[in-house]
């Protein structure tokens, strides 16, 4: 045999794509990524494409026929879609997880505060950020607050900052003139969690003996649009999102930028993917879309909850299956992003195994940090199904890692699933500049994760 049919390299994919059909797919991916800053809104916009291309709310005890479409909302946070299949849910079912939250500034309980004059609000950072990334950018508000009113709970939703006429937040930064005690500490001393405090106005309300005028507008101001009192910030959940649109990057269009790609391009062509099939799959096929990665996965609304053990149990159920049966047969992509090798940090990287942009849908076989430490590490059988999966779909799919051993690592949803005895190994999209408030992806490796999902459905 030739080298070429013995060696293994990754290669860009643009001879294997139609470059219309990624341009296309692309679009769509933006236009979701602008509605879908936050899990809430992603899940809204889930909602509603579920439901535009046949899904119905899924209702425990009825009956589920092959070819039915079904979802299941958890919390207004995750959801759950779900086809079912031909076969017997005793045979498993082919299996989609990411998640729907992305770091991000959360807005805390007590939020609001006035200084010299200009009104803040305090905050607590959510999942790894590099905290001197966030001020001196646009920022939106975007969340829910719950309110008493006549002895009963009305959500509101807020919005601040999505229209264009709409006024933006910010974190102020230290101009260099005055900077020079700031730079020269570490990049991680730089910006203090205790400092990242929004802008939220100046303009004082009127009246005389009034301690704090501005606090007092503010407050005013959103008692005025939603109802809020001070207290309210208590049952709230509010969160600051970069104040920008998704967009082509390159002169060539080649890359898409945007926030939340960590894992929303990966969650979108799951489920289009999902929601795209024309004919009734083989196997039950579902997509879990959860919140709560980018802090752990605990919480209701986490892959640790038993939200999903339950769903599938109600399911089985119908069908007279024991859920850990079907567990058993079952086959996950676990669909979380990777690093993308990136030359101007080539001395983190391992160039070898490190995910390549352009080379199509990467496949993790394990990820952790410290000697594997909080990977489910995929079996050989699992690898190597997958793979014929791909390249019997023609599927453009490459191999991927978190870096150099030792320079740090990370951990996906995957082990969640592994531990619930379901065959799992990672899979999803390069990204350069990961959990920056804007990520660069590739156009055409988000268009093969979103064939390489429809091809495994399909299995």
């Amino acid at each position: 045999m030739t080298e070429e049919q013995l060696f293994y390299d990754k290669k860009p994919a643009f001879d294997r794509a139609d470059p219309e059909a990624v341009a296309a797919y692309a679009e769509g991916y933006k236009a979701f990524l602008d509605r879908a800053k936050t899990e809430r809104d992603a899940v809204k916009e889930m909602t509603a494409r579920a439901e535009a291309a046949g899904f119905h709310a899924y209702r425990r005890g009825q009956e589920l026929r092959p070819g039915d479409r079904i979802y299941q909302v958890n919390r207004g946070k995750g959801i759950i879609l779900a086809v079912i299949g031909e076969q017997s849910l005793a045979e498993g079912v082919q299996l989609t997880a990411a998640h729907l939250d992305a770091p991000r500034i959360d807005i805390r309980t007590l939020p609001l505060y006035e200084s010299e004059g200009m009104a803040f609000f305090k905050t607590h950072y959510y999942g790894g950020i590099k905290k001197y990334q966030w001020p001196a950018i646009p920022l939106e508000l975007r969340g829910v607050v719950c309110v008493c009113e006549g002895g009963e709970v009305k959500k509101v939703e807020v919005s601040v900052g999505a229209d264009p006429s709409d006024p933006k937040l910010v974190i102020t930064d230290l101009l260099p003139h005055l900077a020079s005690e700031q730079m020269q500490k570490k990049m991680v001393e730089g910006f203090k969690g205790e400092g990242l405090n929004i802008l939220v106005g100046s303009r004082p309300a009127d009246g005389k003996d009034v301690k704090e005028p501005v606090k007092l507008a503010i407050m005013r101001l959103l008692n005025e649009k939603y109802g809020m009192k001070e207290a309210d910030f208590l049952s709230a959940e509010l969160s600051c999102v970069p104040a920008f649109g998704a967009c082509d990057i390159g002169l060539d269009r080649s890359f898409l930028g945007g926030y939340g790609h960590d894992d929303r391009c990966c969650s979108y062509p799951a489920a289009t993917a999902l929601m795209g099939l024309s004919s009734t799959p083989a196997h039950t096929c579902v997509c879990l879309l959860v919140d709560k990665e980018e802090v752990g996965s605990d919480g209701v609304t986490g892959m640790k909850s038993r939200h999903f053990d339950t769903f599938m149990e109600d399911i089985c159920r119908a069908q007279g299956v024991a859920v850990s049966e079907c567990f058993e047969r079952s086959a996950c992509l676990s669909a979380d992003v990777c690093n993308a090798y990136d030359p101007n940090y080539a001395d983190v990287s391992e160039k070898r195994n490190d995910g390549r942009v352009n080379c199509g849908f990467a496949l993790v076989k394990y990820t952790g940090s410290r000697g594997k430490s909080g990977t489910s590490d995929a079996t050989a059988e699992l690898m190597a199904r997958v793979r014929c999966i791909f390249d019997r779909a023609g599927v453009a799919w490459q191999t991927a890692q978190l870096g150099k051993v030792d320079q740090g690592g990370g951990g996906t949803v995957a082990m969640y699933l592994a531990n619930r005895n379901i065959d799992t190994v990672d899979a999803g999209v390069p990204v350069l500049s990961m959990h920056a408030p804007f990520e660069v992806i590739s156009k055409l490796d988000l268009y093969m994760a979103f064939r390489g999902f429809e091809a495994f459905y399909k299995a």
